[in-house]
């Protein structure tokens, strides 16, 4: 029973990291982007999401809840986990740990965004271009969200190639090594949109 409890879990929070969150996350990013054509661009981009029908009903239940529960089942999959060589290869070990390990680094830098947008939203702030651009007017918050960025983006890259293994669409090897380099073609893509937005603010 606990074994099936296990499985449907890791499953749960296989797929959630896809579906919505990672959904969001790319989402996240083009708005972002709209930064690199100017404030009036960005504005315009973040007030549509703003005034989006249900807004507060999708925060909380496609974003929010979600996102908590694969944050709290990724730590105990990160701290329980162990690496296996000889199951998943040189090149393969390697991206098992950083998943865990970009896992919490998102995590904290998700943690942080929330509260510096979000929560400050709810206390009477508005979130546009003039608030980004104060938040990494300081170089080390620049920096800290150029690396919050790489991390995320790597974690839903590499996370989307363990989510098509285990739900069984790409089973063979081959098609695996394939996924592999689509995966890497996201990151990349994906790491470019968030820095040339972020740089954008800055």
């Amino acid at each position: 029973m606990a074994g099936n409890r296990e499985f449907f879990y890791r499953r749960l929070h296989s797929l959630l990291g896809v579906i919505p969150v990672g959904i969001f996350l790319v989402q996240h990013l083009v708005v972002n982007h709209f930064a690199t054509k100017g404030p009036d661009a960005f504005n315009r981009a973040a007030g549509f999401m703003e005034n989006l029908p249900f807004r507060y009903f999708l925060e909380i239940f496609v974003i929010f809840l979600p996102l908590l529960f694969h944050a709290i089942y990724g730590l105990y999959i990160a701290f329980t986990a162990k690496n296996n060589v000889s199951r998943y290869g040189y090149f393969r070990n390697w991206m098992f740990m950083l998943q865990r390990l970009t896992g919490i680094i998102t995590l904290i830098f998700v943690t942080w965004h929330v509260w510096e947008t979000r929560v400050q939203a709810a206390f009477g702030a508005e979130v546009n271009y003039e608030m980004m651009a104060n938040i990494v007017d300081n170089p080390f918050m620049l920096a800290f969200y150029i690396v919050g960025i790489i991390s995320t983006v790597f974690h839903f890259a590499n996370g989307l190639w363990s989510f098509c293994v285990s739900w069984g669409l790409t089973v063979s090897p081959r098609s695996q090594q394939v996924f592999t380099y689509v995966t890497m073609v996201i990151f990349v893509a994906l790491s470019i949109v968030g820095i040339r937005a972020i740089l954008a603010f800055a």
